[in-house]
C-alpha cells in the first residue's frame, strides 16, 4: 500500500515539475531559435522562413517594396555587410539588407531585411534634421542633392539642401565596414539675421517586433541613459504613454530598438546633453528619437554637430569595438547580457575562441565542457567520495531506519554519529550542481542570444546548435506525415540525456526516503521533455557533462576497489 502510494506521489510530483517549468520556461525562459529544419519522408529540409508583417498590422494600404523604393531617387549602399539606399526625399536610410546573415539555413535563403522603407511592410527607417523657431528646416517631402551615386566605406556622400531663405542645410554621411554610420550635420547660415537650430535623429518602425519580450531577453525599445542601461522599456510602457511619450535626459548615451539578434540605436554626441524620447504614432508606428540642445547660428556662420547610427547584427566583437574605439558607453549592453554579465561574456569568448580552433561548433561546446570537468575535477572527486562512501553505509543506515523507525529525533542522531564515524558528508554531492548552475545558465544565454552561434551546425542531423534536434521518433523521423507537438517532439539528443541521467542516478546511491527514491527514478524522463525545446547545444553540453562525469565515476571505482568490494558486501 504504501509503495502504491509513494508511486503515485511520485508521479503528481513529477507532473508538478513537468507541466509547471512548462508554464515558467515560456513566460521566463524562452527555450530556443525557431527550427531550422524540419524532416519530412525522412529527408532533411530547410524549414522556409516566417512570412508576415508584424504584429499590430499595419497600414491596409501597404505596397510593394520594390515600387516604393523606385519611387524617389535614391544613394546606393555598399559594403561587406551592407546592401541597400538612402532616399533622397527626406534624406531617410530606409533600405538596408545584411548581407552577411540569411533568414534561413538554405543556400538560396535572401540576406535578412533590416530597414523598410515607409509605405512597405515592415516599415523600419532612420532620419536626421533639425528644428528651431522660425527656421525653414528641411521635412520628410524634401528633395535633397547627393554629392556622389553610392556610400562605400572608402567614399562618404554629402546630402545638401538650400532653403532659399539665407540658410543652406548638408548631412554628411559615411559608414564603416561594419554596421556604424557616421552623420555630420551642418548648417550654413547665409542670411542677414540669426538662426536657432536644434539638431535631431530619429529611428521609426511600424509595429512589435515577432520575438517576444521576456524576463530573459529584452526585446523592443531600450537604451544607455546617463550611463546606465535601461530594459524597463518596452512598447506597452510606450503606447501608456500616449503623446508624451517615455522621456530620458541624458548626457551622451544611445537609444533605439533591438530585436534579438539586430539592433538600431542612435548614438549622439557622448558629450552633448540631449533629450531621448520613445513614441508611437498612427497604426503602431512607434519611433526612438534624440533632440540636441538649441543653438545660436550667426550671420555667416555654421554649426555642425556630428551623430552617429548603428543598424546591423550585435556581433560581441563590433559592439565591444565600437564600445572602446569610439568611446560608447555600455554599447555591448545591446545584448542583454542579464544579471550574470560578468560570468556570460567570459564563457562567449572562450567557446567562440574554440569555435575559431575547431571550425565546429559543435566541437568547441565538447571543448568547453571538458575544460569545466577538467577545472572542477578536484571538487567532482570530493563529491563522487563521498557518494561512494553513501552506497557504502546503506545497509547500515537501512538498519537504523528499522531500528529507530518510531524514534525520529534518535534516528536523526544516530545517523549523523553513522556520518561521523565513516567520514562521509551528504552534502559533498550538492557543491558540483551549485557549481553548474550559473555555466548552465550562461551557456543558455549565450546560445539564446548571440549571433555568432545562430545556424551554427554540429555533425549529422544537426544544422542549427541554437535550435532543438529536429530528429524524433515519434513520427518515425519523418516518415509518418505529420508534425508532433513540442510538448512530445523528443529530438535524439535529450532521449540520450535522459538516458545518460539514468544510468548516472544507477551509479549513485538510492536516496533513504522511498518517495525520493521514486522521484529520482522518473526525474531522467521528466527532465528528458524539460530538455527538449531546448537549443541542441545547451542538450550537447550537458549530454557531454552526464558521460564525462559517468567515467569519472568509474574511474573512481577503478582506482579505489575497496568501495567496490565495500558496497558489493
Amino acid at each position: 500500500m504504501d509503495n502504491n502510494r509513494n508511486m503515485v506521489l511520485a508521479i503528481v510530483l513529477s507532473a508538478l515539475v513537468l507541466f509547471g517549468w512548462t508554464f515558467v520556461s515560456d513566460r521566463y525562459f524562452p527555450t530556443a531559435n525557431p527550427p531550422a529544419t524540419k524532416v519530412v519522408d525522412g529527408k532533411q529540409v530547410p524549414v522556409p522562413s516566417a512570412t508576415g508583417s508584424p504584429v499590430p498590422q499595419g497600414p491596409a494600404a501597404l505596397r510593394e517594396r520594390a515600387a516604393v523604393l523606385a519611387e524617389a531617387p535614391r544613394v546606393k549602399i555598399e559594403t561587406p555587410a551592407l546592401k541597400g539606399s538612402i532616399n533622397l526625399k527626406g534624406a531617410r536610410i530606409d533600405d538596408l539588407t545584411l548581407t552577411r546573415y540569411r533568414e534561413t539555413i538554405a543556400k538560396n535563403s535572401p540576406p535578412i531585411r533590416l530597414l523598410s522603407p515607409a509605405g512597405a511592410k515592415e516599415s523600419y527607417l532612420a532620419g536626421f534634421g533639425w528644428t528651431g523657431q522660425g527656421l525653414v528646416a528641411p521635412t520628410a517631402d524634401t528633395v535633397w542633392t547627393a554629392s556622389a551615386p553610392a556610400l562605400t566605406p572608402e567614399s562618404p556622400v554629402t546630402l545638401s539642401w538650400d532653403n532659399a531663405q539665407g540658410q543652406r542645410f548638408d548631412i554628411n554621411l559615411s559608414v564603416d565596414k561594419d554596421y556604424m554610420f557616421t552623420v555630420r550635420q551642418t548648417v550654413t547660415n547665409t542670411g542677414a539675421g540669426a538662426v536657432a537650430a536644434q539638431p535631431f535623429g530619429f529611428v521609426s518602425r511600424q509595429g512589435v517586433f515577432k520575438d517576444p519580450d521576456s524576463w530573459t531577453i529584452h526585446i523592443g525599445p531600450m537604451g544607455v541613459f546617463n550611463g546606465a542601461a535601461n530594459y524597463d522599456i518596452n512598447f506597452s510602457n510606450v503606447d501608456e504613454a500616449g503623446n508624451n511619450g517615455v522621456k530620458n535626459a541624458s548626457k551622451g548615451g544611445w537609444l533605439g530598438f533591438t530585436d534579438k539578434y539586430w539592433l538600431t540605436a542612435l548614438v549622439p554626441d557622448q558629450a552633448a546633453n540631449i533629450n531621448g524620447t520613445f513614441r508611437v504614432g498612427s497604426d503602431k508606428n512607434y519611433q526612438a528619437d534624440f533632440t540636441g540642445e538649441p543653438q545660436i547660428v550667426q550671420p555667416g556662420k555654421a554649426l555642425s554637430t556630428t551623430s552617429r547610427f548603428f543598424a546591423g547584427a550585435k556581433e560581441v566583437s563590433v559592439l565591444d569595438r565600437y564600445e572602446d574605439d569610439l568611446g560608447i558607453r555600455q554599447f555591448d549592453r545591446g545584448i542583454d547580457w542579464g544579471w550574470f554579465y560578468w560570468f556570460e561574456k567570459p564563457i562567449f569568448y572562450l567557446l567562440d575562441w574554440l569555435f575559431r580552433v575547431f571550425g565546429n561548433f559543435g566541437v568547441a561546446i565538447i571543448g568547453l565542457t571538458l575544460i569545466i570537468r577538467l577545472l572542477m575535477f578536484p571538487i567532482a572527486q570530493k563529491q563522487f567520495k563521498s557518494m561512494a562512501g553513501m552506497r557504502v553505509v546503506q545497509p547500515k543506515m537501512k538498519a537504523l531506519q528499522e531500528r529507530y523507525k518510531d524514534d525520529k529525533p534518535r534516528l536523526q542522531q544516530e545517523m549523523l554519529k553513522l556520518y561521523q564515524q565513516e567520514k562521509i558528508n551528504p552534502l559533498a554531492g550538492c557543491l558540483p550542481i551549485l557549481l553548474q548552475i550559473p555555466i548552465f545558465y550562461a551557456l543558455y544565454k549565450v546560445l539564446l542570444l548571440t549571433i555568432e552561434m545562430r545556424h551554427q551546425p554540429f555533425a549529422l542531423w544537426i544544422k542549427d546548435l541554437s535550435a532543438p534536434d529536429p530528429m524524433t521518433p515519434v513520427n518515425l523521423f519523418g516518415l509518418l506525415p505529420f508534425t508532433p507537438p513540442s510538448m512530445i517532439a523528443l529530438g535524439v539528443l535529450p532521449i540520450l540525456l535522459g538516458i545518460s541521467m539514468w544510468l548516472q542516478f544507477k551509479l549513485n546511491p538510492a536516496p533513504a526516503d522511498p518517495v525520493q527514491q521514486q522521484v529520482f527514478g522518473i526525474m531522467p524522463w521528466v527532465f528528458m521533455f524539460i530538455m527538449a525545446p531546448f537549443a541542441a547545444g545547451l542538450q550537447l553540453y550537458w549530454l557531454t557533462n552526464n558521460i564525462l562525469s559517468i567515467g569519472q565515476q568509474k574511474w573512481l571505482y577503478s582506482r579505489h576497489p575497496a568501495l567496490s568490494q565495500a558496497e558489493a558486501k
